[in-house]
């Protein structure tokens, strides 16, 4: 059931990508869409969150972190936004998921395998050949005219997809450590299992974004930009709340891999749609290889043989 749920949650972030695209192609522009993508889904992870589960517990602490984790969010999908329109789309998305590789790294050397972070020769050998994947898909592009604006965007991204990622984990540790040092508790359990935690991350997104396009374009959303933004907004709602129930309904061999299989999931989906809808040619061999490198470096091994039973 859990890989059910993931596929369905892969299927609505590849189709918000689609939309983005599909909004500055267009006319558009990344930051209106975003901005309106961020409006509508906080209004649907308050209907997700405090709504559903009828918890309505608030506090200034989870408010704070989920406001600069939505921030950190709408630095990576701006850069990500931007990084469409200079390169191919698979290769950029596949360089994204690939970061998803690096928290193990922060968060085993911040604390350690005292509170389940270990950095292992899986890690290792999955990093190798994610890189190796990158290395083999991105060669020739040194010489596409717009090489230098694609790999500063996506090398952004890249940097904030991390910290957004870890920050998402360090709100875990928070939940399950009672122990965790005082230097990385800053809010008691209780108030870091508030429901408001998501909703304040796209709250966050949607003010970042606003801001940024209040001063830049000093305009208002044209109706195709309204409609995509609004559309890519529930969608990333979706795919934020499939994902969370592929977790509760994950069997135990499928929950060391559900995120895995998630990135796995959104760079097939995303190139499916940027060779058949864009003409483009991507390069299958080298993204074949990333996304065994993801497999490899992501998957809880530990979990995944403990369930088989040995």
């Amino acid at each position: 059931m859990g890989v059910f749920f993931v596929s369905i949650a892969a299927l609505f972030t590849a189709y918000q990508n689609y939309l983005l695209r599909r909004s500055t192609d267009s006319g558009g522009s990344t930051k209106a869409y975003l901005t309106l993508q961020f409006f509508s889904a906080f209004f649907l992870m308050i209907l997700l969150n405090p709504v559903r589960t009828n918890n309505y517990s608030f506090n200034p602490s989870i408010c704070f972190l989920g406001l600069f984790a939505g921030i950190i969010l709408g630095i990576m999908l701006l850069s990500l936004g931007l990084a469409f329109h200079k390169g191919p789309v698979g290769l950029t998305i596949a360089t994204l998921n690939s970061s998803t590789i690096m928290p193990a790294i922060v968060m085993a050397t911040l604390f350690g395998a005292a509170f389940g972070h270990t950095y292992t020769l899986y890690h290792g050998i999955g990093s190798l050949f994610v890189l190796s994947g990158l290395f083999w898909a991105g060669r020739g592009l040194s010489g596409m005219s717009s090489f230098k604006q694609w790999f500063s965007f996506i090398g952004l991204a890249f940097i904030f997809h991390v910290i957004f990622l870890v920050i998402m984990q360090w709100r875990v540790l928070l939940i399950t450590a009672p122990d965790l040092s005082p230097f990385y508790r800053l809010m008691t359990i209780n108030e870091a299992k508030s429901e408001w935690f998501m909703p304040m991350i796209y709250l966050g997104a949607f003010l970042f974004q606003f801001i940024v396009y209040a001063i830049s374009e000093k305009r208002f959303p044209t109706s195709i930009e309204t409609g995509y933004g609004l559309i890519g907004g529930i969608a990333n709602g979706c795919s934020t709340f499939f994902l969370i129930q592929a977790t509760q309904y994950a069997s135990k061999i499928e929950n060391g891999m559900i995120f895995p299989i998630f990135s796995v999931l959104i760079i097939v989906f995303c190139n499916l749609w940027g060779s058949y809808l864009y003409k483009e040619k991507p390069n299958w061999r080298a993204t074949q290889l990333c996304m065994f490198g993801l497999i490899i470096g992501t998957v809880d091994w530990n979990s995944v043989v403990k369930a088989l039973g040995y």
